[in-house]
């Protein structure tokens, strides 16, 4: 395959760029800098926070373009794409709503930082592989000096048959995506990956011909319409190879990074 036009990649993180134990390829360093001889734009794009996303790529994070949080916020070198922030009173009614489920737990995630309730050892070292910076807190509804960007559910009993359906009365107003096995991320109806990458080919004048996505969950199916090669990850959920043009290896096996070795 000719990859020869391709100027911007996108790449998920978790289940895509990153293998099952979340580590990142020493590898990817030396595919990344001849990427860069070539002037070819690398965008992480991640439910995960800015400040986590920015930590994972020492040295490089100012030629980096990271969409974080699914696409609520965009920033490179240190200066911000795009925000797509949530109502406030929707957010805190929703935050009312969960408190109701069984066997769940809640991040409220800001712009500055994320929030929770819930102090237990094994919650706080689940969150601490997606965010850097948070805070415990007595109340996340009271939480109000900061832009809300999303609302992270940890579901211990499936996000995908188990939360996904109590929240369907929100699909007017909101962004509900199943990110992961026990996660279930509620953001503004506008705010995915796909419309944050449309802002980074924008602001970069790179069209989607010109563009390479990959991804392994339903959070990344909106990034896979904007870019003419876009690539499942053979660990994939079926609709996110649905959604895309090609497949490649498995996150395990290297996938992202055989198929940009060869740029």
């Amino acid at each position: 395959m000719d990859f020869s036009s391709v100027r911007l990649v996108a790449s998920d993180m978790d289940g895509t760029l990153l293998n099952t134990k979340h580590e990142l390829s020493p590898d990817f360093f030396t595919v990344f800098n001849r990427m860069r001889s070539k002037d070819i734009l690398f965008s992480a794009a991640s439910g995960r926070q800015y400040q986590n996303l920015y930590n994972r790529f020492p040295g490089i994070q100012d030629e980096i373009i990271f969409i974080a949080e699914n696409g609520s916020y965009v920033m490179h070198q240190g200066k911000e794409l795009h925000l797509q922030q949530m109502d406030r009173d929707l957010t805190r009614d929703i935050l009312k709503r969960i408190k109701t489920l069984p066997n769940v737990l809640t991040i409220l995630c800001g712009k500055k930082s994320a929030y929770i309730e819930n102090d237990d050892p094994i919650f706080v070292q689940r969150l601490s592989m997606f965010y850097d910076e948070f805070a415990i807190v007595d109340s996340l509804v009271n939480v109000d000096d900061d832009e809300f960007l999303k609302i992270a559910v940890c579901d211990l009993s499936g996000a995908e048959q188990n939360s996904y359906p109590l929240f369907s009365e929100y699909q007017d107003d909101l962004q509900i995506k199943v990110s992961g096995n026990v996660w279930l991320d509620l953001s503004h109806k506008l705010a995915h990956k796909g419309k944050a990458l449309d802002v980074v080919q924008k602001k970069f004048g790179v069209a989607r011909e010109h563009t390479m996505v990959f991804g392994d969950y339903l959070n990344d199916v909106e990034m896979m319409g904007e870019a003419h090669f876009s690539f499942a990850m053979e660990n994939a959920h079926p609709e996110v190879k649905l959604a895309a043009k090609f497949m490649t290896r498995s996150n395990d096996d290297r996938g992202v990074l055989h198929v940009l070795e060869q740029l």
